[in-house]
């Protein structure tokens, strides 16, 4: 199935996108939860609904009439992984870590698949990271990598947008990563026994036109299932929990000279199997301005 969160005559709910059409899951099953995070931690009994309201035929709304929102709009947690591709690694000149270089974004950074990306107005140096993220379906500690698969709900998009002078001018990466509009995140979530392997997709990222990257997911460092095993060794990971795996080479801020974003630019990153985000670049615009 591939899970939404759409907007449709003012109302924001979730449903599942099928072709041309969206299935409203607040009509077709109204029992369930209308939040995705609610709706992912009500577990296989809630999939089952779903996929039974989807064959039923009912309440089906025209792709064209809703706006597709970020399939999670508010992450309990957005973790990512830096240096996580081998063709990444290779652009950067630096060794390949041995364990998983985690970091987070705050969930403020998500927007929609289409939502604009802002050119801060302390940075010109706003880079692209077109990435898979898969999410977590269920609370889980201590996963070991042979059950992993069993705790992810699904697999998504996000462009890891970073300022790069804020990311590298301290030890952390937060802030550089974290500025609001830096996480679009979607289209879809789609579910794992949709996706197949999700070590063998296809991962392209375009700006204005032109490729920036390309690579495959068969080139990860540390895979899906060995990073939930890592991460649930620190902390209980949740239900709508987003891991963001890593990006592979062909970032701006490798290229000769450095090429960065600017207002005007459309980036869009696409993954076999799943979809692509679409996102315009502006200026942030004055309305941001809140105290």
């Amino acid at each position: 199935m591939r899970l939404v969160t759409f907007t449709h005559t003012g109302s924001t709910r979730i449903g599942l996108l099928e072709g041309d059409h969206v299935v409203d899951l607040a009509a077709a099953a109204p029992e369930l939860p209308r939040e995705m995070r609610h709706f992912l931690a009500a577990g296989q009994l809630a999939l089952d609904a779903a996929r039974e309201a989807a064959q039923s035929g009912k309440a089906r709304i025209p792709a064209a009439e809703i706006t597709l929102e970020a399939p999670i709009r508010r992450p309990p947690k957005i973790l990512a992984v830096g240096l996580n591709y081998a063709d990444h690694v290779r652009e950067t000149g630096r060794e390949a870590p041995k364990v998983p270089m985690i970091f987070n974004k705050q969930s403020t950074a998500v927007t929609g698949p289409t939502g604009a990306i802002h050119v801060p107005r302390v940075s010109d140096k706003v880079d692209w990271e077109g990435e898979l993220a898969f999410v977590v379906g269920k609370r889980c500690r201590h996963v070991p990598r042979e059950r992993a698969a069993g705790v992810i709900a699904g697999y998504t998009i996000v462009n890891d947008v970073s300022v790069r002078d804020w990311q590298m001018r301290v030890p952390t990466f937060t802030m550089g990563k974290s500025f609001d509009t830096h996480c679009p995140l979607g289209p879809v979530i789609v579910t794992a026994d949709e996706i197949g392997d999700p070590h063998a997709l296809d991962l392209e990222t375009w700006v204005n036109g032109d490729l920036r990257q390309r690579s495959n997911t068969r080139e990860l460092i540390f895979d899906c299932y060995y990073l939930v095993e890592h991460l649930s060794t620190a902390f209980t990971l949740e239900p709508g929990d987003v891991v963001s795996t890593g990006t592979p080479s062909g970032v701006g801020a490798a290229m000769s000279p450095p090429t960065f974003l600017a207002p005007g630019d459309t980036v869009r990153v696409a993954i076999a199997g799943i979809g692509e985000l679409r996102n315009p670049v502006i200026a942030e615009p004055d309305d941001t301005v809140v105290y």
